[in-house]
């Protein structure tokens, strides 16, 4: 549901989303987890103290520390890479006012990797995914990805399906030219023989 919501306006016609990555929930959870404590302490001063003055101010601090909380939501959130029927949307989300997409079209891709490092990355089993573009050598990365072999192994299967029905597309083009060369050349050589004089005999 927020994937549709949040993603929908990046793709194209005719594009569907297959699955949308995000970093781990441990960088999710290390994201929030002070704005978090911090909603929780100042929420706990009114414990010692009830006086309107007091409620003011902690409402007004609880605002702030709820943006902050929604701003850091976000940055993790918004910075995924879209997998599409067509190919990769990679977004970034810097601030309130600046976001940035790249996107690479599976006919694009060289090569498709991924690095699991560390011992919190073999345990809790994240990596960083690499895709490298053939027209000019360039990568994108995104750290901390969960389960980063299967992420590959979609990103190839919808790269396989994608090149198959490009061919298939490309093939009867090549197809189309063909008969409409094959029936040019025969109207050509009938309209040439009717032309001709009759033999004499």
């Amino acid at each position: 549901m927020l994937n549709s919501f949040f993603f929908k306006a990046h793709l194209d016609d005719e594009e569907e989303i297959v699955i949308v990555v995000h970093k781990h929930w441990l960088m999710g959870l290390r994201a929030l987890w002070w704005p978090s404590l911090v909603f929780i302490l100042v929420a706990g001063l009114l414990w010692f103290n009830h006086t309107e003055y007091v409620i003011y101010g902690i409402s007004l601090a609880e605002l702030g520390v709820l943006l902050w909380w929604i701003r850091n939501f976000l940055d993790y959130f918004l910075d995924a890479w879209i997998i599409t029927n067509k190919g990769i949307i990679d977004l970034a989300w810097h601030g309130w006012f600046h976001r940035s997409s790249a996107r690479v079209l599976y006919s694009d891709i060289q090569g498709v990797a991924y690095e699991v490092n560390g011992i919190t990355g073999t345990l809790f089993g994240y990596g960083e995914m690499s895709v490298e573009k053939i027209s000019t050598g360039s990568t994108i990365t995104m750290p901390y990805v969960k389960t980063p072999r299967r992420v590959e192994a979609i990103i190839l299967e919808c790269m396989e399906a994608y090149m198959h029905k490009k061919n298939l597309k490309d093939s009867k083009t090549v197809q189309t030219i063909l008969a409409e060369f094959v029936a040019g050349t025969l109207q050509k050589k009938a309209v040439e023989a009717k032309r001709r004089p009759p033999v004499q005999q």
